[in-house]
C-alpha cells in the first residue's frame, strides 16, 4: 500500500472517512430524536440509554475481534462485510415496531460498525506510513466526526419534524452503499504477514464485563440490590479473568504488554474519560432542550451548533499540531477546556442563561475537537505495524467503552435525581451531579495528557515498541513465549 500514489491514498482516506461519518452521524442524530422516541415507545430513561448504550455496548465488546480478524483475513474484506451489516442493521431500526426490538436491532448495527472504525484506521495506518503524514491523515479522520456534530443534529432535526425519526436510519442506506462500491474499486486488500489465532475466551470475558457492567450501571436506579451486586460481580470476575488468562496466550485478543507504554496507557484512559463526558455532554443536552426548554427537535440542533462547529474546525488543527508538536499540547488543550465547560454547567448552571449555555456548548466543542487526534496517533504510533488493527481497535474500544459508560452513569444519576418530581423542576438540580461527573473527566483529561507525553513517556514507549517487536521475531521463528 506504500506505494500507492498520493491521489489514491487520499481517495482511500476519504473512503474510510465515509465509514466514520455515518457511523458518528448515526450517534448525534440519534440524540436528537431521543424525545420522540421516548413519546412514541413510551420509553423510560433507562430505555432512552439503551438505545445508546445497546449499541455502544456491542461495539465495545466486538472491536478488537474485528480489528484482529481484519489484519488476519484481509482489511478490504472485514471492511466490505461491515458496510453490509451496518447498513441492513440501520433498516432494520427504521422498521423497529417497539422498543426492546429497536435496541436489538441497533445491537445488529453495532456487529457491522464494529467492522468499520478500527478496520479502517488499520489501513489508514498501512497507508500513510510517514509520521507527519499520517498525524494529518488522523486529523481529517477527527474532523468527520466534527461534521457529524455539525451536520447531525440539524439532519436529524429536520428529519425528525418533517418525516419522524425512523427516518434518521435512513440516512446510512445511499453513504453505506457509496462506501462499498468505492472499497470494492478502489481500497487495496492488506492484511499482517502472520496471521493471529483466534481467542474466544477471551472474546467471551470482553462481553460478559462489557455488558454486565453496563447492566448493573443502567439499571441501578431501578432494580434491587441483588440484581445490581450480581452483574457487578459478574463484570468483577471477568475483568480478574481477562488478566489472568491473557497474558498466558502467545496472541492474546488484547495483548497487554501494550499497556507498558505510558502513552499508550494514558491514551486509552483518555479515550474512556473523554468520551464518556461527550456521552453524557450530549446526553444532558439534548434532554434539556427539547424535555425542558421545550424546543423542537430542529431547533434543539441549531442550539446544538456552538459545541459542534468548534469540534469541526478544531479536529485538522489538532492533527497539525501532533504532526508537528506531538499530542501533548493539544491534549492541555482539550482537558482544560472540556472540564471549564463542565465547571459552568455545574457549579454555576450555565443552563439558566442563553449567554452561558452557549459559552459551555464552545468550550466543550472547542476540547473535544482537540482530543481526538492526539488520542488516535498515540495509540497507532510506535506499534509495529502487523499489529495496527489491534492497536487501533483497543483505541476505539476506549471510546465506545467511555461513550457507554458516560451515558450509563449520567443517566442513572439523572433518573436517581429526578425520582417522581416533575421534570421540568427537577431536571437542572438533578443534572448538577452528573456535570460534576464531567468535570473529572475533563481533569482526568488534562493530567493525563500532562504526565504521559513527556520524556519519561516517550521512553517507556520506545522500550515497549522494542520488546514487542523483538517478540515478534522470537515468535516468527518458533522461539517466543507470551507475555
Amino acid at each position: 500500500m506504500s506505494e500507492l500514489s498520493h491521489r489514491r491514498r487520499l481517495l482511500v482516506l476519504a473512503i474510510c472517512c465515509m465509514s466514520l461519518l455515518i457511523v458518528s452521524l448515526d450517534i448525534t442524530v440519534l440524540n436528537v430524536a431521543l424525545p420522540s422516541m421516548q413519546k412514541e415507545l413510551h420509553a423510560t430513561v433507562a430505555g432512552l440509554q439503551w438505545t445508546i448504550d445497546g449499541y455502544t455496548v456491542v461495539l465495545a465488546a466486538l472491536l478488537m475481534l474485528a480489528g484482529s480478524t481484519a489484519d488476519r483475513i484481509g482489511r478490504k474484506r472485514v471492511f466490505m462485510a461491515g458496510l453490509v451489516v451496518f447498513s441492513a442493521g440501520s433498516l432494520l431500526c427504521s422498521l423497529a415496531p417497539d422498543l426492546n426490538l429497536l435496541v436489538l436491532f441497533r445491537m445488529v448495527q453495532a456487529v457491522g460498525g464494529s467492522m468499520l472504525n478500527p478496520v479502517a484506521m488499520s489501513i489508514i495506518t498501512n497507508t500513510f506510513t510517514h509520521p507527519r503524514e499520517r498525524a494529518r491523515a488522523i486529523g481529517v479522520w477527527g474532523a468527520v466526526v466534527g461534521i457529524s456534530m455539525a451536520g447531525g443534529p440539524l439532519v436529524g432535526g429536520l428529519l425528525v419534524e418533517s418525516v419522524g425519526w425512523r427516518s434518521i436510519f435512513w440516512l446510512n442506506l445511499p453513504v453505506g452503499l457509496a462506501a462499498l462500491l468505492l472499497t470494492l474499486r478502489y481500497v487495496p486488500e492488506s492484511r499482517a504477514p502472520r496471521a493471529r489465532r483466534p481467542d474466544p475466551v477471551g472474546q467471551l470475558l470482553v462481553v460478559a464485563l462489557f455488558g454486565s457492567l453496563t447492566y448493573a450501571i443502567i439499571e441501578a436506579p431501578n432494580a434491587g440490590p441483588a440484581t445490581v451486586l450480581l452483574f457487578a460481580g459478574i463484570a468483577l470476575m471477568a475483568l480478574l479473568g481477562l488478566l489472568c488468562y491473557e497474558p498466558r496466550r502467545a496472541e492474546p485478543l488484547i495483548d497487554l504488554r501494550f499497556f507498558r507504554s505510558a502513552p499508550f496507557s494514558g491514551a486509552t484512559v483518555i479515550a474512556i474519560c473523554g468520551f464518556a463526558a461527550l456521552g453524557g455532554f450530549l446526553f444532558l443536552s439534548t434532554l434539556y432542550l427539547q424535555s425542558v426548554r421545550g424546543l423542537d427537535a430542529l431547533h434543539a440542533g441549531l442550539w446544538m451548533l456552538p459545541m459542534a462547529t468548534p469540534t469541526f474546525l478544531c479536529a485538522p488543527l489538532s492533527g497539525r499540531l501532533v504532526g508537528t508538536r506531538g499530542p501533548r499540547l493539544p491534549l492541555l488543550i482539550a482537558g482544560c477546556a472540556m472540564t471549564a465547560s463542565a465547571v459552568l454547567f455545574a457549579a454555576f448552571e450555565a443552563e439558566t442563561s442563553d449567554a452561558t449555555l452557549a459559552l459551555g456548548y464552545v468550550l466543550f466543542g472547542v476540547g473535544f475537537g482537540f482530543l481526538n487526534a492526539p488520542v488516535t496517533n498515540t495509540a497507532v504510533s510506535g506499534m509495529p505495524r502487523a499489529q495496527a488493527g489491534v492497536a487501533a481497535a483497543v483505541a476505539s474500544t476506549s471510546r465506545q467503552l467511555g461513550q457507554t459508560l458516560g451515558v450509563a452513569v449520567v443517566g442513572a444519576v439523572l433518573a436517581s435525581g429526578v425520582g417522581s418530581s416533575p421534570y421540568r423542576d427537577a431536571f437542572v438540580p438533578a443534572a448538577r451531579h452528573g456535570w460534576w461527573i464531567l468535570t473529572a473527566c475533563g481533569l482526568a483529561v488534562l493530567s493525563l495528557g500532562a504526565l504521559t507525553t513527556g520524556r519519561w513517556g516517550r521512553r517507556t514507549a520506545e522500550r515497549t515498541a522494542e520488546r514487542l517487536e523483538e517478540a515478534e521475531v522470537r515468535q516468527a521463528a518458533g522461539i517466543g513465549t507470551p507475555g
